[in-house]
This record gives C-alpha cells, structure tokens and sequence, in this order.
C-alpha cells in the first residue's frame, strides 16, 4: 500500500494529540482540586471510588453486545475517574504522574487500534470507488465505440444508396435502356428508384 505523502495540517494532527491532551487534562484538574480541599479527604475519595467503579461495571455490563461504543465510552471514564481520584486524594506528585503515564499509553493504545480501523475502512472504500470507476469508465468506452460503429455503417449505408440512386438514375437516362431486358436474360431487376426517367427511356 502506498505511503500518504499529503501535508499534515493541524487539524489532522489534533486526533493524533487527543489522548495525551484528555490524560492531562484530567491529571490537572485533579491537582486543582488536591490544593482545594480533596488532599486526604475521604469522602472525595470514595465518591470518586464508586463513581470509577461504576462506570467500570457498566463498562463491562455492555462489553457483551455488538456495539463498543458504550462500553468503551464507560471504560475511558471509569479510568479518567480512577486517576483523577488518586491524584486529587495523593500528597505527592510521584503515584499521580506514574497513573497519568499508564493512562496515556492506554489511551494511545486503544486510540491505535481505532486509527488503524478507521484506515483500513478508507482504504477499502477507496478502492471499492476506484473499481466503480473503472467499471464504468470501461461500460462509456464500449458504449462510445459501439455509438460510432453505428454512425459508421449508418453512413455508409447513405452513401451507398446515394451512388446507387445516381447510377440507377444515369443508366435510365441513357438512350435505348431497356430495364425488361435485364429480367428477361435472367439478371434480378434492378430497383426504380425514378419511375418517370424509366418510362420516358422506355418509350425512346
């Protein structure tokens, strides 16, 4: 498969930034909170406890059906919850940049497997558009030979029955043209395109 060699812009590298920027994101905010009262603070700790819980349940509820949107919807909170409780409740910031770490490169892993989904998916609807065009291309190639093929023998066919026309009507112009006597020798008579030149030869 051939390299995209396009120019990458902003907006198509913000994808590719997207789980460290949410990883960060979530690791700030928490520390936010640890300098305004959730620093060993239990009820935070378990509220955020059960929340990260529960979303890890409902993650792993809806983990059976066709869909993974829900239940990968549900896991990335169930750990952006987990990491925003241990670096909220954490005194130092050695255990919350280690968890913030592991989180980013899960995130980058699973985002991983999602890009190459994602390009696998263009690249089959890609070729799948180029056969279309083609196919089609090929149909219009036939069908334009096949026009002018047409056209061809159409015109061909016009110019035959204008010289024969003209000869047919030379011939009845000539003095002592007698067409009886091209069906009496046996000869299939010829067609009478002008009645009126046959019959004056006929009376000359």
């Amino acid at each position: 498969m051939e390299r995209d060699l396009t120019p990458k812009t902003a907006a198509d590298l913000l994808p590719k930034a997207a789980p460290a920027l949410a990883t960060t994101t979530v690791l700030t905010l928490a520390r936010i909170w640890n300098a305004n009262g959730a620093h060993h603070s239990t009820g935070d700790a378990a509220l955020m406890t059960i929340l990260a819980i529960a979303a890890g349940a409902a993650g792993g509820a809806t983990s059976g059906h066709s869909d993974t949107t829900t239940s990968t919807i549900a896991f990335t909170a169930s750990g952006a919850l987990a990491l925003a409780g241990v670096a909220a409740y954490a005194t130092g910031l050695a255990l919350p940049l280690l968890l913030w770490s592991v989180a980013t490169v899960l995130a980058y892993v699973l985002s991983a497997k999602h890009w190459r989904t994602e390009r696998r998916e263009a690249v089959a609807h890609q070729r799948t558009t180029e056969i279309y065009r083609e196919d089609h291309r090929h149909v219009e190639t036939v069908e334009s030979i096949r026009a002018r093929a047409q056209i061809e023998v159409a015109q061909h066919a016009t110019s035959y029955a204008l010289a024969l026309e003209q000869a047919l009507a030379s011939r009845a112009a000539l003095p002592g043209y007698n067409p009886n006597a091209i069906t009496a020798n046996g000869l299939p008579a010829l067609p009478t395109s002008q009645p009126a030149a046959i019959e004056s030869g006929e009376a000359a």
